[in-house]
């Protein structure tokens, strides 16, 4: 009969581990249970109960547009991780989750519930409800789901952009920015979005580096007086070049560089109706590429060189506007493509727009709300599309008039509208601007003091606030906070001042919220001395952009932060994409009313991804939904249901500062963690079962192995606190996996079994496992806890009996102390004799493997060993004072230690293994014997230390007698 089949007649009188702590998880149905005490009765508990100072995470307001991906989930657990640990260090966390209601994605959305109705038919109070309820309804649902991923916080209390308190606030800010001139209103080219029919700004657009645009090479006829000037024939033309072909009929000039090289050409070809000269002004370095777009046969031949400065103030024929214009020096103008001569629209370009101000030159944009031509353009044009049709017949006119030169598809990088992945245009229209310019130096600067994870965001946050010089904060749609402006309706001048906005918050405060804007009358937002005065006035119609939405929410803490002379908020965590979004929105509106960046700390993740590496959007169908992991799919078998803390912990095992990798296969791996997790704790647990305060023993007393894991726990816990207190919640997890497997598993349980099972209860050496085991648990439980919250809870009542006895009586874990280690366990010169003890269990552990091999022994307790090595060495004296724990520590039945010129005693069944050991500074030569004991096994302990065949050693003898 096998050792593992055949029955121990003395198992009752062995202290075996007893716990009903489950090794499998059966997360779903048990995290369940654990779930309220820790999250709405712990947030309000650590409010009132813990002693330290406040802390505030601000949360970055998701849309409320939908269901929660997989980025939500590693969002709001990486926010939760933080707030967790914050109040296992005393801090009394204050944390408002944010839900942001307005903008274009939930008005869209809501639309579309309508489906065959016209929605240009439908009022703005109509579209407002829709948008209202969506967004209330997405609340509710992302509500329920981020209380089922454990999130602790203030649900009974978020905050809602869309809230009447909340939209007056915002127009405080908007007050306070024109108070201190940051607001203006301009007609100037802005990004616009067709699809979306609105104004967008810089952070709401992504490029599509695989963009194609038809490029034109396009001559533009000097005039006869300029032609003379440069020594041109008549008919000369300037050649311009051009990707958006479009905007050509919205040409007011031609710029060039003042320092660069141009020369006049004159070009012979050869046609099917005949050959044909004409002549043409183009950069110097450009000629070769020209020549290049020429029919084969060309001759091109320079006539006369000019400087740009030499062109400017030239005049030529805008064709398609039939307008006569001028050549403009320009500093921009670059010679690396194109023609070296700029085609110049105004009305579409920002440095179009800047050098036409600064000539004078009237805006002209032809293009309307739904990026279709207008009248002004011609009726050849009129209500074409300019990013298709109308961008074709463009073309077709520049053919029919004889100045096309040359047409080419070119691929590059174009911005696209975020929302409806489709092309914008850049469009002069009248809107409302911060002036970033004016504020960008000393809203950096305020940064300076800010911690940044990674350092790498804080040169990603300063490209986006420095690289700009303006906000364009208006938006043509209906869903939204109203730019608080009313404009007389004769002249169109915008009456806008500190007095005017403040009423017009007030209104809108104590009127329902925002809503009161498009359903009461313009006279009810004037002030009284405006009313009644002769001049009518009419309500604006732009909306704000939902950054500033969300750029506001720093307001709310005004009254709630207990730390009022600087930034509110502790700390700003988001994806890497916020630098250009609430990050810096944030830090702009904080720094225009209050001179101060809205946070401490600014934390951001990357994006999330698949096993493939891709990233995960509903185009390729890689998208995960959390509750598809935490429930399971219909196949379980297939699709496991993995609960909750699976995904926590594989938020906080993983680097988020890059993308993060989510699938089946990386849900497998980190189930055999948790269950890896959960057999360490029920060692533990099992191990613990009726200890109680009169069998602790002090530290001094305690065996030094176990003196020796309590220095390891205590380095062990202020590693990973080091990782917590820096965000690097992955490293920290790193810590306890290798704490798990190498340190208790593979180690410390491993030698403490036998002591733990076999000697007497109140053997001192049980005791003293004992006693390290509880405070290795306290304290393994508690790093667990910020990430794997229901397991952390699930272990704390468990282990209910014996912390009760010892007057830890929380009903919950997170109302413990984080840290519970003790100074005095940090032993420098106990922990290095443990590294020496442990390089010697390696090498006797190869020994002992190649006698297993060679079918020798069994297990290990079947095996002695004597060790050789010099006894006058630091290491030998150390293994002849630890020479009765060595067979423990190489879990043998014997271990002796002998001087290295010692006859050694090699037979036909002795395996031997030696290495130079390094230990105390040098190396030390070690050799290691290992056979099969001569001795019997003892019936209760397996150990060979019996003189006769099934008779009890004399430690089981002894046990057992200390029973009866």
């Amino acid at each position: 009969m096998s050792e593992k089949k055949s029955k121990n007649l003395y198992s009752h009188t062995l202290k075996l581990p007893k716990t009903d702590f489950p090794l499998r998880a059966d997360a779903v149905r048990r995290e369940k249970l654990f779930r309220e005490r820790c999250t709405d009765q712990l947030y309000e508990w650590q409010l009132k109960n813990n002693p330290g100072p406040q802390f505030i995470l601000h949360d970055g307001p998701p849309y409320a547009n939908g269901d929660l991906h997989i980025g939500h989930f590693m969002n709001k657990v990486l926010k939760d991780i933080t707030n967790r640990y914050q109040v296992m260090q005393g801090r009394r966390v204050l944390y408002i989750p944010g839900f942001d209601g307005h903008g274009l994605p939930i008005e869209q959305k809501a639309l579309a519930t309508l489906k065959d109705r016209d929605h240009e038919a439908l009022d703005p109070m109509e579209i407002r409800k829709l948008a209202r309820n969506f967004a209330l309804k997405a609340v509710a649902k992302q509500t329920k789901s981020f209380k089922e991923y454990a999130i602790m916080g203030d649900w009974k209390h978020p905050y809602l952009t869309l809230d009447p308190e909340y939209e007056a606030n915002q127009l405080e800010i908007f007050r306070k920015m024109v108070e201190r001139g940051f607001i203006y209103r301009q007609n100037k080219p802005v990004f616009w979005s067709p699809s979306s029919r609105t104004a967008l700004a810089e952070a709401e657009l992504e490029y599509n580096d695989s963009h194609i645009s038809t490029s034109v090479y396009v001559r533009f006829p000097l005039t006869d007086q300029s032609s003379a000037k440069i020594g041109a024939a008549p008919g000369a033309g300037l050649l311009i070049w051009t990707t958006t072909p479009w905007t050509l009929p919205a040409n007011c000039a031609v710029a060039v560089h003042p320092d660069l090289d141009y020369c006049l050409v004159e070009i012979s070809e050869d046609t099917e109706s005949g050959s044909r000269t004409y002549q043409l002004v183009v950069g110097a370095s450009r000629l070769e590429a020209v020549q290049a777009l020429l029919p084969e046969g060309s001759l091109a031949v320079t006539l006369r060189a000019f400087k740009g400065r030499d062109l400017s103030g030239l005049t030529y024929c805008s064709l398609l506007r039939d307008k006569e214009c001028k050549v403009l020096a320009a500093d921009y103008v670059t010679e690396e493509t194109g023609t070296g001569l700029v085609h110049t629209a105004p009305g579409h370009g920002k440095e179009d727009y800047e050098l036409g101000m600064a000539h004078g030159i009237e805006i002209v944009s032809p293009v309307d709300d739904f990026g279709r031509f207008t009248s002004e353009a011609g009726p050849a044009l009129a209500g074409k599309s300019v990013l298709s049709e109308g961008n074709l017949a463009v073309i077709d006119l520049l053919i029919a008039k004889g100045v096309l030169l040359a047409q080419k598809k070119l691929k590059h990088s174009y911005p696209y509208d975020w929302r409806t992945k489709q092309p914008i245009i850049q469009r002069a229209t009248p809107q409302w601007f911060a002036n970033v310019s004016e504020l960008k130096n000393t809203a950096w600067e305020s940064v300076s003091n800010v911690t940044v994870v990674p350092e790498s965001g804080r040169r990603r946050l300063k490209a986006f606030v420095t690289g700009r010089s303006e906000w364009c904060i208006s938006r043509q749609r209906v869903w939204g906070v109203p730019i608080p402006v009313l404009y007389n309706a004769q002249t169109g001048e915008p009456l806008l001042t500190s007095e005017s906005i403040g009423h017009i918050a007030n209104v809108i405060r104590t009127n329902g919220g925002s809503d009161a804007w498009w359903r009461l009358p313009a006279e009810e937002f004037l002030l009284p001395e405006y009313q009644n005065c002769g001049v009518e006035y009419i309500k604006g119609t732009d909306t704000m952009d939902v950054w500033f939405d969300s750029g506001s929410s720093w307001k709310l803490l005004e009254n709630k932060a207990e730390s009022t002379d600087g930034a509110y908020a502790d700390v700003y965590l988001e994806g890497s994409d916020q630098h250009r979004g609430w990050f810096q929105s944030s830090l702009l509106t904080s720094n225009a009313v209050r001179g101060v960046a809205p946070y401490k700390a600014l934390v951001t993740h990357g994006f999330t991804l698949d096993e493939q590496g891709r990233k995960m959007s509903k185009s390729i169908g890689n998208t995960l939904a959390p509750c598809s992991v935490i429930e399971g799919g219909k196949d379980k078998k297939k699709e496991p249901a993995y609960g909750v803390d699976l995904l926590r912990l594989l938020v906080g095992s993983t680097d988020y500062t890059q993308d993060v990798s989510f699938g089946p296969t990386i849900f497998a791996g980190f189930s055999d963690i948790i269950r890896k997790i959960r057999g360490t704790v029920r060692f533990m647990l099992g191990n613990l079962d009726g200890f109680v305060p009169e069998m602790a023993v002090p530290y001094t007393e305690m065996a030094s192995i176990d003196r020796y894991m309590l220095h390891e726990l205590r380095h062990f816990k202020q590693t990973a606190k080091q990782s917590f207190d820096k965000f690097e919640y992955y490293r920290a997890m790193q810590l306890l996996n290798n704490f798990t497997n190498t340190t208790l598993s593979a180690f410390y349980f491993d030698i403490s079994k036998d002591r733990l099972y076999a000697n007497a209860a109140t053997d001192l050496e049980r005791r003293s496992a004992q006693t390290a085991l509880y405070h290795v648990l306290i304290n393994y439980t508690t790093v667990l806890a910020p990430v794997t919250c229901h397991l952390a809870e699930e272990v704390w009542q468990f282990f209910g009996p014996v912390r009760d006895a010892f007057g830890k009586d929380a009903f919950s874990v997170f109302m413990e102390k984080w840290d519970q280690t003790s100074d005095s366990w940090n032993d420098a010169a106990l922990a290095e004799e443990w590294a020496a003890l442990r390089k010697i269990r390696g090498l006797a552990n190869k020994a002992i493997e190649a006698a297993r091999q060679g079918k020798a022994i069994g297990s290990s307790l079947d095996a002695e060993l004597d060790i050789y090595l010099p006894l006058e060495s630091r290491l030998g004296k150390l293994l002849k004072s630890y020479e009765k724990e060595l067979r423990q520590v190489c879990i043998t039945s014997r271990a002796e230690v002998h001087h290295g010129s010692a006859a050694i005693s090699e037979t036909a069944d002795a395996f031997v293994q030696e290495d130079a050991i390094s230990a105390f500074g040098v190396e030390v030569g070690v050799r290691v014997v290992c056979r099969r004991s001569f001795l019997h096994k003892c019936p209760r302990c397996w150990n060979l230390h019996s003189d006769h065949a099934d008779a009890l050693c004399r430690r089981c003898d002894a046990a057992i007698a200390s029973v009866a």
